[in-house]
């Protein structure tokens, strides 16, 4: 099993088609079908989807009780079902099934050459446009469990289910097209028993804004049931006597639009996607109302399963067929973006807000640095005291300079301060550091260059010693700065170090979004062009604790030298800690997102010069770093970390929240299975 085919990785491709066809042509639809199923057979797919009645058409009312064509319908299947035999994709299609002397509109699966079943319509519209009730019965009425087909015993019912013998969680259900604009779709009932893919053969007239409406249907159920969710609306060639059709597909997973294809084009179209079974099976644990659900409704649960055997590529790269985003945390739209920022920042101020209030403070204390971090708590802070209407003053700014502090970030931090109108304070803490180097016996008190951890730490915890006695003194509470993305790695001085605070704003918010963040506010001038400039200078500054002496003024330590660049880091975040990925996953994925600068979309204003690209050895090496320093290193620090804010979808870190973990674990398992990666 290669390392670069999907299918190691727990995707399976699927494909939705939106056919061209003749009224009442059955030779002519499965010619039709055919031609796109071997599209989908070459693109991979293991699964293709076609419309409701795509063999007779939908929109030919009385037709449907015409033997002759019934005849033709059965005839056409026969050639599809041996056209199959040399095609990997099961392909499901739409046909009028006469069945124990009733008229069944049904769903119809074949893979290689055998009829897996055939599943008939729950629920007939008969309102408006619709009349389907005087051709067809409902599939609830179906007194038989299977059907000869094509020379075949063929599975027949609503109560089926296909599951993929040789594919982890592969298992499909179909619907057809009204069953889901239902309150309880059977699709809600088949997820529940396991179905991960969900299918909809529908038809389905368009009318103006109807688009609209079966994306957030498929939207929403796709993600109610954690499961994909395809769509295949009739397209050219249905009868226009009274009704138009845009041959709408599409294809979600878990609420999010993967595909979709071209509405109203004069060609047949069709769309693939790459679902993640693993990922949706994942939430699904971990989501534990989804199973208390299914208990709660165990008894209509009551489905068959057809085994089938897939027998997919498992030796080539067939690529991705999904958009893998490189900064999880931030999107790459920019009205996403956007809003993003909205909630963010807001999510922050609104959670200091109510602290504040709680705590009966009306000042806070926060060392400013002139990075990233500080940049944004200070800014939060000045939005939050000027929405309680406390004066700025009552911010008390300190920047903190000691050995190693650079000329650059001090005037930026002084800059900032000064813009935003804060109290703003300078402290020396060299000699107290000094002191203390003196007083421990390290050699760097006796004038020997030695930067050992000893010797940033001390600088680390007299600032935070610092902050916290001058909140005792004004009454006041320390905020905190560290991200989400330096607790991950555990970059940061536990306990009285930058580690500790009263009410951290940052701690669920990922280096990679503070940036955008940053940015965001600096853009809209809201504390005016000065604070603004230094806001845009403070983001140019290289990464740096600036804990270590160097030469010149630029920094001698930069952060993602030692831990990685924070973008892979934060890449490795959200896929592990948000869906429980193994490593060798997540490196296939960053691959697809990472390997070529030139693909794909970028956040909006990411400099060119830093729109680069991260080859597979260096991925595999800053995973290994992630997952030793997150798994078997931080994680006591993260036990005791600060309140503060869930801010991000990707979750928090806080042993409150959305991680819990031992502090005295072993990495072993994800350092063994990072071997997998070539």
């Amino acid at each position: 099993m290669s390392f670069f085919n999907i299918h190691t990785h727990g995707f399976v491709r699927i494909a939705c088609a939106a056919p061209r066809l003749k009224v009442a042509d059955p030779a002519f639809n499965v010619a039709e079908t055919v031609h796109l199923l071997r599209r989908a057979d070459a693109q991979g797919a293991s699964l293709a989807l076609f419309p409701e009645l795509g063999i007779s058409a939908y929109a030919i009312d009385d037709l449907l009780q015409q033997n002759a064509l019934l005849d033709a319908v059965l005839a056409a299947l026969g050639v599809l079902v041996e056209e199959s035999r040399s095609l990997q994709p099961v392909a499901v299609v739409g046909a009028p099934l006469r069945v124990d002397g009733r008229l069944f509109n049904c769903a119809i699966a074949i893979h290689r050459g055998r009829i897996l079943a055939a599943v008939p319509k729950t629920y007939l519209p008969n309102y408006r446009e619709f009349y389907e009730r005087r051709q067809f019965a409902s599939g609830e009425r179906a007194a038989v469990a299977s059907v000869v087909l094509c020379g075949q015993d063929v599975p027949f019912g609503t109560d089926i289910l296909l599951k993929a013998a040789d594919i982890a969680d592969f298992t499909i259900h179909m619907e057809i097209c009204e069953d889901v604009w239902t309150p309880v779709p059977p699709s809600s009932f088949a997820a529940l028993a396991g179905a991960t893919v969900l299918l909809n053969l529908s038809a389905s007239n368009v009318t103006i804004g109807k688009s609209d409406w079966r994306h957030a249907l498929c939207k929403a159920h796709s993600g109610r049931c954690i499961a994909a969710y395809a769509y295949s609306a009739a397209g050219p060639g249905e009868s226009t006597t009274d009704l138009a059709w845009d041959g709408q597909a599409m294809i979600y997973e878990s609420g999010v639009l993967m595909a979709e294809a071209e509405r109203f084009a004069a060609e047949p179209q069709l769309i693939v996607a790459d679902i993640d079974l693993e990922r949706l099976v994942m939430d699904r644990i971990r989501q534990n109302t989804f199973g208390d659900n299914a208990d709660a409704l165990r008894d209509r649960l009551n489905f068959r399963t057809v085994s089938f055997e897939l027998a997919p590529d498992r030796a080539s790269d067939l690529g991705l067929e999904r958009t893998i985003e490189r900064f999880p945390f931030v999107p790459s739209d920019d009205a996403r973006l956007n809003e993003l920022c909205f909630e963010a920042y807001n999510i922050q101020s609104h959670g200091l807000r109510k602290r504040l209030e709680s705590a009966r403070v009306e000042k806070i204390v926060i060392g400013v640095s002139g990075g990233l971090d500080s940049t944004q708590a200070l800014i939060v802070a000045a939005q939050t005291f000027d929405a309680l209407g406390l004066p700025r003053s009552n911010i008390l700014a300190y920047t903190l300079p000691a050995f190693a502090t650079s000329k650059g970030t001090k005037a930026n931090a002084w800059r900032l301060m000064t813009a935003l109108g804060v109290t703003a304070q300078e402290i020396d803490m060299t000699p107290a550091c000094r002191q203390m180097l003196v007083d421990i016996g390290h050699p760097f008190a006796k004038g020997e260059p030695v930067y050992d951890i000893t010797f940033e730490n001390v600088q680390a915890g007299a600032r935070t010693s610092v902050l916290f006695r001058l909140a005792n003194r004004n009454n006041g509470l320390v905020l905190g700065t560290g991200d989400l993305s330096e607790l991950a790695l555990g970059w940061c001085t536990y306990g009285v170090g930058d580690h500790m605070s009263h009410y951290n704003v940052n701690g669920s918010v990922s280096k990679t979004l503070i940036q955008h963040l940053i940015r965001w506010v600096a853009q809209s001038q809201r504390f005016g062009a000065d604070a603004s400039a230094a806001m845009l200078d403070i983001l140019a500054t290289e990464i740096s604790p600036e804990l270590v002496p160097g030469e010149g003024d630029g920094p001698s330590q930069r952060t993602e030298d030692f831990v990685g660049p924070y973008a892979l880091q934060d890449f490795n975040l959200f896929y592990i800690t948000r869906f429980g990925f193994r490593p060798s996953k997540v490196a296939f994925l960053s691959q697809h997102a990472w390997s070529d600068a030139g693909r794909g979309d970028w956040p909006p204003n990411i400099e060119a010069d830093k729109r680069v690209a991260y080859d597979l050895p260096t991925i595999k090496r800053w995973l290994t770093v992630f997952v030793r320093r997150f798994f078997e290193t931080s994680q006591f620090k993260r036990s005791a970390v600060p309140n503060g804010p869930k801010v991000s979808s990707g979750g928090s870190l806080s042993p409150r929240g959305d991680w819990r973990a031992p502090s005295d674990a072993s990495a072993a398992a994800w350092l063994l299975d990072l071997e997998r990666i070539p």
